[in-house]
């Protein structure tokens, strides 16, 4: 065996531990998964009630004193929990992964790396979290009341105080929601709400890494602004309000983001300067040469007597 062949032996023996690290920490994250998603199963009902709670309210204060959801196909209701279980689930079994995926990256890093990427880890899921209430909370009810606002609140009580007299004129127009589709609502509000608060850790993590600076984000800001407006029209129902608030607080995130990045510029500017390799404008530097060259010039006679015979002149 050559030496070139023991080289390639001993390149593919790190390849193959870290490929046989990554099943083992993928096998412990799908089992994790499986296990909140078991759980989560179990108490589906209570879930899909408690994300229900603001269509319930709403369809309470149209004036329906019994809300009821129905579901139109047999196999509905149970696919309903299997998708409600597989989100919590993940959300459940989100430490387990993380903390899988921190122990597969960390022996890679720097020390400096390790503390710069913690934070973040820690800082992600709280932001999804604060999002997902924000939209659960304030930005469903303030959807459901808006579709639906429009329909009258004598025709859920026509619907439910039955005469047995046949109306000779007009229909009455009654909410039936089915489930699936009115847990969609709500789950795409939360998911949507989560990923928009990720924002300061996004534009944060691309500050460390040099991709943006504060000056550029201020820069930009009013395209940002554009930006934000139109994420406000396509993912809130058509109501100024909630586009209005949605606006205010992913807004507030940008400024937020624009003041964390600005103290990893200053963090990154000062240790340059302490390492010795910041320079400093070049208007500075600049003044500091007019100011030697006014300097040389005094002191050297040739020069002065020059300037002097120059005026007289």
């Amino acid at each position: 065996m050559t030496a070139t062949d023991n080289d390639i032996d001993d390149s593919a023996a790190p390849l193959i531990e870290h490929l046989t690290e990554l099943r083992t920490r993928l096998i412990r994250s799908v089992l994790a998964f499986l296990v909140g998603m078991i759980i989560c199963f179990s108490f589906g009902s209570m879930i899909l009630d408690f994300l229900l709670v603001p269509i319930e309210k709403t369809m309470r204060n149209l004036g329906n004193p019994n809300p009821v959801m129905q579901y139109t196909a047999p196999q509905e209701y149970f696919f309903t929990l299997i998708r409600i279980s597989m989100v919590g689930g993940l959300a459940v079994s989100f430490p387990v992964i993380a903390t899988q995926l921190w122990r597969f990256v960390a022996p890679g890093l720097y020390k400096n790396e390790k503390n710069a990427f913690l934070p973040f880890l820690i800082a992600s899921p709280v932001l999804f979290l604060m999002g997902a209430a924000f939209a659960h909370y304030v930005v469903v009810p303030l959807a459901m009341q808006f579709f639906l606002g429009f329909s009258d609140a004598a025709s859920y009580l026509s619907a439910l105080i039955a005469t047995g007299d046949a109306t000779t004129s007009g229909i009455d127009i009654v909410f039936n929601g089915k489930v699936n589709e009115s847990l969609d609502i709500t789950l795409k509000m939360i998911v949507a709400f989560g990923l928009c608060f990720q924002l300061p850790v996004l534009l944060t993590l691309m500050g460390k890494a040099g991709l943006v600076s504060a000056e550029g984000l201020r820069n930009v800001r009013k395209y940002a602004l554009v930006g934000i407006l139109m994420l406000a029209a396509l993912v809130t129902p058509p109501d100024v309000v909630t586009q209005l608030i949605l606006f205010i607080v992913v807004y507030g995130l940008y400024e937020v983001s624009i003041f964390l990045v600005s103290r990893v510029d200053a963090k990154r500017e000062a240790q340059l300067r302490e390492d010795g390799f910041y320079d400093d404008e070049e208007g500075e530097d600049e003044a500091d040469f007019e100011a030697m060259a006014d300097e040389m010039d005094r002191e050297d006679p040739i020069v002065e007597e020059t300037k002097t015979k120059d005026s007289d002149t």
